[in-house]
């Protein structure tokens, strides 16, 4: 009886993608269920994490969350306000309508998400203005030039956007007075009793003048998180950067798919008959008679316990290939996440019969079955 060495020898060692897939295929028939994670996790351990890509190292380019629009902003808002000395609540609403930029500042004075700061303009309406501001407006209202006045924001009238500043600087002169949450919890904390906001405005006041210590400033990025902010922003625009490659490499190559998405998950399913939802993120098929040939899944991430629950997709996927007759069903991963091996990596290997491919090994792709007989051939 082959032993599980020999076993992962024959697949490390293995001259195509083809003969490795094929030994990866034997394992269940050669080794009872209690061996084959250690055959995947070695497999996976030799073959697949040196090529996994430390994405984690980059961060997008996001114009809203670079310095020169949250300088801008700051400015503005500091000179309207003599250097923070006045913020009663009618110079806030009349700086809010000149420079709707400086709502940017305001807010991350007080530490809180857009969302946040939407749903105290609730509480705070609730008993005085009667007027809310919803998310979409203010971020419209952060995002814009420092000089376009606030009467071009989504074409609002004139009235309407007074009520709404009138609103936004009553919950920043409610939320900076600590007169509109109430006491915290036991074991809880304001969000304000914070370095910059800790004696309210006077607070604000000392750090504009006299700047902030490093030290308080590298905790506030321990304590916030780095980079938190914009990566959650850029979230989708990470996610596409592997969906993206995988589209470029088709297209080379003259493969005939459709990316998937919320817009055509009927489509998919009707023209394929993929009952899988969501659909595979690929589907590949035949120009010729137009049948399904192959589903692909992308999936990146940074944190291995994130790897662990996106690798039960991949379960998911594999009974969908085998109900649709056994397709071959491909993996492209991206991110540290997947150095996770004995229960994220090693069963994406398994499920996928080892087709899983990272950024730097994508091109190998095109070796593996169905593609050499879907490439587009030279005319």
């Amino acid at each position: 009886m082959i032993s599980v060495q020999d076993t992962i020898r024959s697949i490390v060692e293995a001259e195509t993608w083809a003969h490795r897939i094929a030994q990866l295929r034997l394992v269940p028939q050669r080794h009872g269920t209690g061996d084959h994670i250690a055959v995947y996790a070695e497999v996976a351990r030799e073959l697949y994490l040196p090529h996994l890509t430390p994405d984690f190292a980059f961060i997008h380019v996001a114009p809203f969350y670079d310095r020169d629009h949250f300088f801008a902003a700051y400015e503005a808002a500091s000179q309207k306000t003599q250097g923070f000395s006045d913020v009663s609540e009618d110079t806030l609403s009349r700086v809010l309508m000149e420079c709707p930029t400086s709502l940017l500042v305001f807010r991350t004075i007080l530490g809180l998400t857009k969302e946040e700061f939407s749903h105290a303009t609730v509480l705070v309406a609730a008993n005085t203005t009667g007027v809310t501001v919803t998310p979409s407006v203010i971020d419209a209202m952060e995002r814009t030039d420092p000089d376009r006045p606030a009467v071009s924001v989504q074409s609002k009238s004139r009235e309407k956007l007074e009520a709404q500043t009138q609103a936004l600087a009553r919950t920043i002169t409610d939320v900076m007075s600590r007169s509109l949450f109430g006491p915290p919890p036991a074991s809880m904390r304001l969000k304000q009793c914070k370095p910059d906001t800790d004696q309210r405005w006077d607070s604000v006041r000392r750090f504009s003048e006299e700047g902030v210590p490093f030290e308080v400033f590298l905790h506030q990025r321990h304590y916030g998180g780095a980079f938190r902010q914009v990566l959650d922003a850029t979230s989708s625009l990470r996610g596409n950067m592997i969906e993206d490659a995988v589209e470029r490499l088709y297209k080379e190559h003259g493969i005939s798919f459709i990316r998937t998405g919320s817009h055509n998950q009927a489509e998919i399913a009707e023209r394929f008959e993929v009952r899988v939802t969501p659909a595979p993120d690929f589907v590949v098929f035949d120009p010729i008679d137009g049948g399904l040939r192959a589903i692909l899944e992308c999936k990146g991430t940074n944190n291995g316990g994130t790897a662990r629950d996106k690798a039960l997709r991949f379960a998911r996927l594999r009974e969908e290939a085998v109900r649709l007759g056994g397709i071959p069903l491909l993996a492209v991963l991206g991110g540290i996440g997947w150095a996770r091996i004995n229960d994220a990596l090693a069963p994406v290997l398994r499920d996928t019969d080892g087709r899983v491919f990272t950024l730097s090994t994508l091109s190998a792709m095109m070796d593996v079955a169905p593609f050499p007989t879907l490439r587009r051939r030279p005319d």
